[in-house]
């Protein structure tokens, strides 16, 4: 049980990220006419190799911040893209 609630945080702050993301994209992409597929595509990469250069740890906090972070947007470009498809 103690194992469970030293990491429930750590769930809520993934949560509290990945919907603050998600949120931030839509926002982004209803007013800001300049936002593309492509560029959210491209801020995507930028993401992983981000997560990848993780040669010195981030710790259990930065780690699910950027896991979140990258999750919001592979649903929102999926989402996206599934759009342009109907």
């Amino acid at each position: 049980m103690l194992m469970n609630e030293t990491t429930e945080w750590i769930e809520e702050k993934y949560q509290e990220v990945f919907n603050e993301e998600t949120l931030g994209l839509e926002r982004r992409r209803a007013h800001d006419p300049n936002c593309t597929l492509q560029d959210l595509q491209g801020t995507l990469k930028n993401l992983y190799i981000l997560d990848g250069n993780n040669w010195t740890g981030r710790g259990q906090l930065q780690d699910s911040t950027m896991s979140a972070t990258i999750a919001a947007y592979e649903g929102f470009i999926e989402k996206w893209k599934k759009e342009l498809e109907k």
